[in-house]
């Protein structure tokens, strides 16, 4: 049987759900539709959310020769056999090919396209779900638009969902009573996918409770065909990176609650291994010196979380990341590493100073002779000046304290020794 939300799908812009930044009148995209001179376009964003759609009407619009394959199983022969078909008889007017999933096609499937969009022979509307910027070849970008495509609001999918409870009334011809509460949870829980969200309508018709006068749609049967399918997300793509992104900046910026509201994400995808190594990141990236102690509190927090397990992991894992998101704050060590391997990477290093060296003998040329080290725990204070760096780096200063109390503390103690 053909699912739900095939069988609604819209065929006029007016009837598409969300993307009013690309569908309202007067919007780029609307007049690039209506005007039937469709060039190449990449379409960006998540699933369930009109990309296969708006091609498909495209498609309807013009006199090319639709074609449609999905990177995920398309060959290069599949694609050969397409492009050879422009140049024929049945491609006079042109080929349209609809590309879906385009990040899964190697550079050199995406490499034959090219002289064929180049020539126009062949117009490409590809869509996919990762960053096409990352996951589609440069040169295909280059000759294509790209339209980003954004879940669907709540109150945009809300009338969708309506719709489709009507059109099932219509169709089996029989009544069915929901209430408010419920079409509000369908929207909330389809995470901006429309077509999960009419497919879960039809879940709910088939589930119904079956009375005198039709049928019922009640809250215990659509929570459990909702259950966590407001997750978005895949474990490989940009909302895990994204994921990960927004946790490390809302602790960098000290928003303990945007904090724990992404690793809770990332929690209940399951995904505490990534947590965990930044989080261990975090605490020497963007803590570090300020407060040096964060780094094994946050270690055995995180040693804790993975012995444990979800869902108890959930508890150390809060305790890190809101002891790092309301700590003070330090990248000096950071910016010094960086600045000492930047030398490194630029091949200013020189050799050691001999006094650092772990070599007793010096050849029969040396102009000095002795290693003349000076142990600095013969000294008071446990220092004495004497030259570490190589002689090109001598007076090199990598690290510089910051505004803490922790670092000032250390500064000022090694400022009235070392004077």
């Amino acid at each position: 049987m053909i699912p739900l939300a095939e069988r609604l799908r819209p065929h006029t812009l007016d009837e598409m759900v969300g993307q009013p930044h690309l569908f309202a009148p007067g919007r780029p995209m609307r007049r690039i539709i209506e005007s039937g001179r469709i060039p190449n376009m990449i379409f960006y964003g998540p699933s369930g959310v009109g990309k296969t759609t708006l091609a498909r009407m495209i498609a309807e619009r013009s006199d090319l020769s639709l074609h449609k394959l999905n990177g995920t199983t398309a060959s290069v022969g599949d694609i050969r056999e397409i492009l050879q078909e422009s140049g024929s008889l049945f491609g006079s007017h042109g080929v349209l090919l609809y590309l879906d999933e385009i990040q899964y096609l190697n550079k050199k499937q995406q490499q034959s396209l090219l002289e064929y969009i180049e020539n126009g022979s062949v117009t490409l509307i590809a869509s996919t779900t990762e960053n096409p910027y990352f996951a589609v070849f440069n040169a295909i970008i280059s000759r294509s638009t790209v339209f980003e495509f954004k879940p669907v609001t709540r109150e945009q999918i809300r009338p969708a969902i309506i719709r489709a409870f009507r059109f099932l009334s219509e169709e089996q011809d029989t009544a069915i009573h929901y209430s408010d509460e419920v079409t509000d949870f369908i929207a909330a829980g389809c995470g901006g996918d429309v077509r999960k969200a009419v497919n879960t309508v039809e879940l709910s018709v088939l589930a119904a409770e079956t009375q005198s006068d039709g049928l019922h749609i009640t809250m215990d049967t659509v929570s459990a065909l909702t259950q966590r399918s407001s997750m978005r997300y895949d474990k490989d793509g940009d909302q895990h990176y994204d994921l990960l992104s927004a946790l490390h900046k809302s602790v960098r910026g000290s928003d303990e609650n945007a904090a724990i509201h992404y690793a809770a994400r990332l929690m209940e995808a399951g995904d505490l291994l990534p947590l965990c190594r930044r989080l261990l990141c975090i605490a020497s990236e963007d803590i570090g010196l300020a407060y040096p102690m964060a780094i094994p509190i946050v270690k055995a927090a995180v040693d804790t979380a993975l012995q444990l397990g979800l869902p108890e992991a959930r508890l150390p894992i809060a305790n890190a990341v809101i002891l790092l998101a309301t700590a003070p704050k330090s990248n000096s060590a950071y910016l010094a590493v960086d600045a000492a391997s930047a030398d490194i990477r630029a091949g200013l290093s020189g050799d050691f100073p001999r006094a650092l060296q772990n070599v007793h003998f010096d050849g029969a040329d040396a102009a000095v002779r002795g290693q003349h080290y000076l142990y600095p725990h013969d000294y008071p204070n446990h220092w004495v000046r004497q030259q570490y760096l190589p002689d090109t780096l001598k007076d090199r200063v990598y690290y510089h304290a910051q505004e803490n109390k922790t670092e000032q503390s250390a500064k000022a103690y090694w400022e009235k020794i070392k004077k």
